[in-house]
């Protein structure tokens, strides 16, 4: 049985379903064959900006209390089947309880609660880090070392690593750790350099490793590590999220900190097919083993 869909994916299918009616629904202008644009979509609607609908269809928001504007684009669109119509009313209701992203908010970059959400809700999870510990791996010690190493370049405040630091941890509870789910299964290769980087004394590292060595022995973690020698590796991290029912998106970092993401297939499987290459590069998973407890032993 499939996962049911929470906060973000509720909000995701919402967008899809509605960009999809859109682009196919009865058409406004006389050169159009089919759809309409989003700014025809909009026009003489109180409340609905074009800006706002390209969010709505990407899934970052729904429309919230206003399901007058839900309805009334439907109608727009030339909607009339009423179960249709009630499915994603329904859809747009916000699963209670779930979007507990909304208290970190504040606190973290462009695009980033989108892919948190997300992050929560995937089946299973496919990164490669080559300079940092990836964040689901992180100890506590270890992430709040990271965090507290960038302050100075970032002007970062002790509030703001502190709730990062509250945010990480519990990203990482939801993910592992589920209370209502099945853990997703992750596949994850390290670049040597993030071990071998310090955070924190040597005391917070030894755990780190451990953590991780830990984590690589259970079924449904895969874990590698690539370590410096000849081969192919991406130049940058990455992480794909496989999220069932729902396309499959790919998220990278940019320089300034905004998280980007992207669902289009060609994308997907280009960053699927750097992660396979760099498999065959890598250690093996008990090789793996053996290195981080090497490292944990000094």
């Amino acid at each position: 049985m499939a996962a049911k869909l929470g906060a973000t994916g509720r909000r995701l299918e919402l967008g899809m379903q509605l960009r999809h009616l859109r682009e196919n629904c009865p058409p406004t202008e006389k050169d159009r064959n089919l759809g309409m644009t989003r700014r025809e979509a909009v026009r003489g609607m109180k409340g609905l900006s074009e800006a706002t609908l390209s969010r709505i269809e990407g899934g970052e928001i729904n429309f919230r209390r206003n399901v007058g504007n839900l309805r009334a684009l439907l109608r727009r669109y030339s909607v009339t089947d009423v179960e249709l119509i009630e499915q994603l009313v329904e859809l747009n209701r916000d699963a209670p309880g779930e979007d507990w992203i909304t208290q970190y908010r504040s606190f973290m970059p462009t695009g980033m609660p989108h892919y948190v959400g997300l992050e929560a809700e995937a089946i299973a999870i496919t990164a490669y880090h080559p300079m940092l510990v990836y964040g689901l791996l992180q100890t506590e010690r270890y992430a709040k070392a990271l965090l507290e190493a960038h302050r100075p370049v970032e002007d970062t405040t002790a509030e703001s690593v502190k709730r990062n630091l509250e945010l990480r941890m519990e990203r990482k509870e939801r993910v592992l750790r589920p209370k209502d789910r099945t853990p997703a299964r992750l596949r994850i290769i390290l670049g040597e350099a993030a071990l071998r980087t310090p955070y924190g004394d040597d005391d917070v590292m030894r755990e780190q490793y451990r953590e991780i060595a830990g984590l690589a022995q259970e079924d449904h973690i895969s874990l590698q590590v690539m370590p410096f020698r000849r081969g192919y590796r991406s130049n940058n991290d990455f992480t794909i999220l496989n999220l069932g029912t729902l396309p499959a998106r790919v998220q990278t970092d940019n320089a300034w900190g905004a998280v980007s993401t992207s669902d289009k297939p060609r994308e997907v499987d280009r960053f699927s097919r750097r992660f396979d290459a760099m498999v065959g590069v890598a250690l093996g998973v008990e090789e793996t083993i053996d290195f981080l407890e090497k490292l944990a032993k000094g």
